[in-house]
């Protein structure tokens, strides 16, 4: 597991040091709903994060492994019935933040072929949506899960 005192951007986004587009769309139970640090060329991509510094998905205490499936299909569903999108893709890599996120990418009718699946990741410059439409997308998710 990576040094806890290192600089970690899921811990900032985390503490709410870094606000990413879309910013924080629910947290609860050691887990935190956000918008990416990155540009999206998809509106709605959210990733679920732990609070705490873990590396990876092996390393999530059993109450937060308990609580991330349930969340993510929330989101999911949340993402459909908000955004309309038809499919949401779920992906934890963790090659290049070494914090556990889960990615819940929403796939669209619309979704261009070279943007679906793990292509999603292969957003050109072109591709990336204005911060306004990813803030309103993920406005709508966080409505849409609000108990």
């Amino acid at each position: 597991m990576a040094d806890p005192n290192d600089p970690c951007l899921a811990c900032a986004i985390a503490r709410g040091e870094v606000r990413p587009t879309g910013g924080v769309v629910w947290r609860g139970h050691g887990l935190v709903v956000h918008g990416l640090a990155d540009p999206s060329p998809l509106r709605g991509w959210l990733a679920i994060s732990s609070e705490r510094h873990a590396r990876a998905l092996d390393d999530l205490a059993e109450a937060e492994l308990a609580r991330l499936g349930p969340l993510a299909a929330r989101v999911a569903r949340a993402q459909k019935a908000a955004l309309g999108a038809e499919h949401v893709y779920a992906f934890a890599i963790g090659d290049v933040l070494h914090h556990f996120h889960l990615h819940l990418v929403p796939r669209y009718a619309a979704t261009p072929e070279r943007l679906r699946g793990r292509r999603c990741f292969e957003g050109r410059p072109e591709d990336m949506l204005p911060g306004a439409e990813i803030e309103r997308a993920a406005l709508a998710v966080a409505r849409a899960i609000a108990p």
